[in-house]
């Protein structure tokens, strides 16, 4: 009886290894083509809040009417994110429930609306970048250079000055969020249409360099990890084919 008693109190004083009920101890699950499009940004977020996660990829029709047909797709789009138990849809909604939840969106909602600010102008950069890969031929290359010329007068120049005028190493509140993550995944996609694009951007010169180096992030853009290649022939096909367009 008393090691029972013992066993008991052994039991109900030290902390068990085994997870709460309701607390969510898997990976979080991605699922989209193998290829960047609108899933990379969730990608590049998870990565740096240091998270591993796992990936099942959209290869056939089947697959995706699938997900439609099983209701997973709430309006029949994806990226889809499994994730605390919920299945969430839509980039913008994922992306902002994922850097609240790793302390990535800023401590207030001054800061909050400056990183989603600048998040939005990233994004716009971005969307035209991946897009470029299924145009057709002839307009493809006008289209790159035309990305290239807006990154160039548009966008680097507004991020010049926010670091010009905030001073610090980080775009808001001189700490680490999502607006760095997505403004370094920016500046990369731009810089494989033209490697030169920053020499006129000291500042972000400076700050590419600083991201880069956060170990979660150096980790990820180390060959091997889940970061995808640009779009290339193949991947245009197999997504052309499993949307129909």
């Amino acid at each position: 009886m008393i090691i029972v008693f013992l066993l008991f109190l052994l039991f109900l004083f030290c902390p068990s290894e085994n997870p709460e009920p309701g607390v969510m101890t898997t990976k979080p699950k991605l699922c989209y083509f193998c290829g960047r499009g609108r899933m990379e940004s969730i990608r590049w977020l998870l990565a740096a809040a240091g998270v591993e996660f796992e990936e099942e990829f959209i290869e056939t029709t089947e697959q995706y009417e699938k997900l439609q047909k099983d209701g997973r797709l709430l309006f029949g789009q994806v990226p889809m994110v499994e994730i605390d138990g919920m299945v969430l849809t839509q980039t913008r909604a994922i992306l902002s429930y994922l850097a609240a939840k790793y302390d990535l969106y800023g401590k207030d909602l001054k800061e909050t609306v400056r990183i989603n600010m600048y998040a939005d102008g990233t994004l716009d950069l971005m969307m035209m970048t991946a897009q470029a890969a299924f145009k057709p031929s002839e307009e493809k290359e006008e289209n790159l250079t035309l990305i290239v010329k807006k990154a160039k007068t548009r966008y680097f120049p507004a991020f010049e000055k926010i670091l010009n005028d905030h001073g610090e190493d980080f775009l808001v509140g001189n700490k680490f969020s999502w607006a760095d993550i997505q403004l370094l995944e920016a500046i990369l996609m731009v810089e494989e249409l033209d490697a030169s694009v920053l020499s006129d951007f000291p500042l972000l010169k400076a700050f590419k360099a600083r991201i880069s180096n956060i170990p979660t992030i150096k980790k990820f853009l180390q060959p091997g990890s889940p970061r995808k290649p640009p779009p290339d022939s193949h991947y245009v096909e197999v997504v052309r084919g499993i949307l129909q367009f």
